[in-house]
C-alpha cells in the first residue's frame, strides 16, 4: 500500500520530515504549502513534488494524511481544517503557544475519531524504554529537568504570545519524558529571570519545583542566553538507581556500577514511520503519541510557564 501525504510548512523541521518522509518506498509526497511560496517552491523542486497553493488544495488532493509543521502561533486552523476534511493529521510539538487552541484541536479530533500523531520523537529511543524499565516508575523520588540553549533566530519564536516561551517550545520534549519516566505532575511553583535581551519578551531563564501524585518531586530549569547549546535531558533519582538521560546518551547507576547506553534508533525518522505504519494499517508503535496524550504533557509546560511567569502555585489541569 502506498500512503498518499501532504506536507504543510517548509521551515526547517517540515523540511526534515518531507525528506524523511520522500525516502520511505511506500509514501507518496503529494505536495507540500508554506505562506512564504518560496520556501515551498524551494522544496518542492528539492525533492520532485508539486507546491501547492494552500492547505485546502492540499486536502482536496486525494491525500491520506497531512504533516502539520507550522510554528507554534499557527496552530489551530490547519488541524481543524484537516478535521473537517477528514485526513488524519501529524502535528509538530508543541500543540499551540498557549492551552484553548490546544484543547480546541484536542476536542474536535476526539470527536471526529481521527488518527493523529505528534513530534514528541523522543518517546521512541530505545534508550528512554530501557530508563522507563529500570526505573519502574513508583520508585522514582527526585526529578531534574534542563533545557539550556540559545535563542533559536526566528523572530515569532522572542515573543511568548507566539512561541508560547521556551518551556513550552522546547523544553516540552523533557517534560514529556517527565510523565513518561516518573508519572503524573500535580503542582508547579516557579520563578523566571525577566529578558534583558531587546525585542523578546520570553525570559532569561526559569525555575521550577515540581510535585509529583506519587509523592515524588523535581525541579525544571530552562535558559537561552547561552552561546552554544549545553543541556537538554533530565536526571532521575529512585530507590537503588540513578538515570541521567538525554537524546543522545542514557545512563544508568546502580550499586553495581554505571551503564553507559548510545540509542540505536533514529528517533526522528521513527516517529514518521509509526505513522506511516499506522495510515496502512500496521499495529501502533508505543512510542506514537497522538493529540489527546500530547495535551497531557502540553498542560504540564503550560503549567510550569505560568508558574514561573507568576510566582504562585498552578495545579496542572487534567485534559
Amino acid at each position: 500500500m502506498t500512503v498518499r501525504v501532504g506536507l504543510v510548512g517548509a521551515g526547517a523541521v517540515g523540511a526534515r520530515h518531507a525528506r524523511t518522509l520522500a525516502a520511505f518506498d511506500d509514501v507518496e509526497l503529494v505536495g507540500v504549502c508554506d505562506p512564504v511560496p518560496a520556501a515551498a517552491g524551494a522544496l518542492a523542486a528539492e525533492l520532485g513534488v508539486p507546491a501547492v497553493a494552500d492547505l485546502d488544495r492540499l486536502l482536496r488532493a486525494g491525500v491520506d494524511a497531512v504533516w502539520l509543521c507550522v510554528p507554534p502561533f499557527a496552530h489551530g486552523d490547519p488541524e481543524l481544517a484537516a478535521v473537517r476534511a477528514g485526513v488524519p493529521f501529524f502535528v509538530e510539538k508543541p500543540l499551540a503557544a498557549d492551552l484553548p487552541v490546544a484543547r480546541r484541536v484536542a476536542d474536535a479530533v476526539a470527536a471526529a475519531g481521527l488518527p493523529t500523531a505528534t513530534g514528541y520523537h523522543w518517546r521512541h529511543l530505545d534508550t528512554v524504554e530501557r530508563a522507563r524499565q529500570v526505573l519502574g516508575g513508583d520508585r522514582v523520588r527526585l526529578v531534574d529537568v534542563r533545557w539550556w540553549g540559545t535563542t533559536p533566530p526566528a523572530a515569532w519564536w522572542r515573543r511568548e504570545d507566539r512561541s508560547g516561551g521556551q518551556v513550552v517550545e522546547q523544553a516540552t520534549h523533557v517534560l514529556d519524558l517527565v510523565r513518561v519516566l516518573a508519572g503524573e505532575v500535580t503542582e508547579v511553583v516557579g520563578a523566571a529571570a525577566p529578558s534583558t535581551r531587546e525585542a523578546r519578551d520570553v525570559p532569561d531563564a526559569t525555575a521550577a519545583v515540581l510535585r509529583f501524585r506519587s509523592g515524588a518531586v523535581g525541579t525544571a530549569s530552562t535558559s537561552c542566553v547561552l552561546p552554544l547549546p549545553t543541556a537538554a535531558g533530565l536526571d532521575v533519582a529512585a530507590a537503588g538507581v540513578s538515570v541521567a538521560l538525554t537524546e543522545t546518551s542514557l545512563r544508568v547507576g546502580t550499586a553495581e556500577g554505571v551503564e553507559e547506553v548510545i540509542p540505536t534508533v533514529d528517533a526522528r525518522r521513527a516517529v514518521d514511520r509509526a505513522f506511516v505504519d499506522v495510515l496502512s494499517g500496521r499495529p501502533r508503535a508505543p512510542g506514537l503519541v497522538d493529540v489527546a496524550e500530547a495535551l497531557r504533557t502540553h498542560h504540564l509546560a503550560c503549567a510550569v510557564a505560568e508558574a514561573a511567569r507568576t510566582g504562585a502555585a498552578v495545579r496542572v489541569g487534567e485534559p
